[in-house]
């Protein structure tokens, strides 16, 4: 049996269409069918790849709810409604991450016993796998009962993920200790205790998450986005840094240049791009949400990571696991 493409919005993005299209294009040489999902007159040429012709584009800008509803035959819903009518095995985006996840909740629907959707953003951890943190930012007030079942969700994704037999699930919190934190976190705590299918470790901090500690971390989707923004943008400024301190004298060059190789690795395990993006679990498809400034590689690894997530049912595995009495 031919498997379905993986449904791919063409105009999200800051570097869209143009790089979305080479991400695609760089997937189908490497034997992943995709399908774009855009307008046609304002994509390059796309000879050899399904489109499905979109009219319009939900902006960065544009309120996600509002366009969703008002936008719809925009590459978000269009991409949306071609999983749920099973013409692709899942849809990735670059674009408007509220309107990305509105689009895959209203039209591919909830998985029937879940709460609230999550999204699952992988951390990188130097030297090790890495974390997997939601919410990230689908859910800005949460009960202990969703947090109970991203930590359900969480444990299936880095299962699949990341080849992890038991991941050990943490909540994050201002103390290891079991009597820190707000209400939420007390509460969440106590049913972690008690929660099947979860190998709960305890409370975690802020400086857990880039280590082997801990596999997932959960909390609330405005705490998990703070967390996520603030660790990107300490990447980024270390990098910069970097780079800064290298070129700031000639005698710095040679020792620079022998040190660059070492430091690729490196680079290339904190690079966003090297994990393609974050999935929104809870959904009753696969939908992966890629940063903003996703180039071709992103894009590529996005696809890829969609394909392994339908290869391996995760959707039927997290249902399992949501269900559990």
């Amino acid at each position: 049996m031919t498997a379905l493409p993986i449904a791919v919005d063409a105009m999200g993005g800051d570097r869209a269409p143009k790089e979305i299209v080479r991400g695609a294009r760089q997937a189908m040489e490497a034997g992943i069918p995709v399908v774009l999902v855009g307008r046609r007159a304002d994509l390059p040429i796309v000879d050899g790849i399904e489109l499905i012709d979109a009219s319009e584009v939900i902006e960065m800008h544009d309120d996600p709810a509002q366009g969703v509803r008002r936008k719809k035959d925009s590459s978000l819903v269009r991409a949306a409604e071609a999983v749920r009518d099973g013409r692709a095995a899942a849809m990735v985006s670059a674009g408007n991450t509220g309107a990305t996840m509105a689009s895959a909740l209203l039209r591919m629907g909830r998985i029937k016993g879940v709460s609230r959707p999550a999204i699952a953003t992988p951390i990188p951890v130097p030297g090790g796998t890495p974390t997997v943190l939601l919410d990230a930012g689908a859910n800005a007030e949460c009960q202990p009962e969703w947090l109970v079942q991203f930590a359900q969700m969480g444990t299936v994704f880095a299962r699949h993920r990341f080849a992890i037999d038991e991941p050990k699930i943490g909540l994050l919190s201002i103390g290891e200790e079991s009597s820190k934190g707000n209400t939420l976190v007390k509460e969440t705590h106590e049913r972690l205790m008690s929660a099947p299918g979860v190998r709960f470790v305890g409370n975690v901090e802020g400086r857990d998450i880039m280590t082997s500690a801990v596999d997932v971390v959960v909390t609330d989707g405005f705490t998990g986005n703070v967390v996520l923004k603030t660790l990107e943008g300490g990447l980024q400024a270390i990098a910069s840094a970097l780079l800064g301190a290298f070129a700031s004298a000639p005698e710095y060059k040679e020792p620079a240049d022998a040190l660059l190789p070492a430091l690729l690795p490196l680079y290339e395990t904190l690079d966003p791009d090297t994990y393609g993006g974050a999935m929104l679990l809870g959904v009753d498809g696969v939908c992966i949400i890629s940063h903003g400034s996703s180039g071709a590689r992103a894009i590529v690894n996005a696809i890829r990571v969609g394909r392994e997530m339908v290869d391996a049912d995760l959707v039927g595995k997290l249902r399992a696991a949501v269900t559990r009495d």
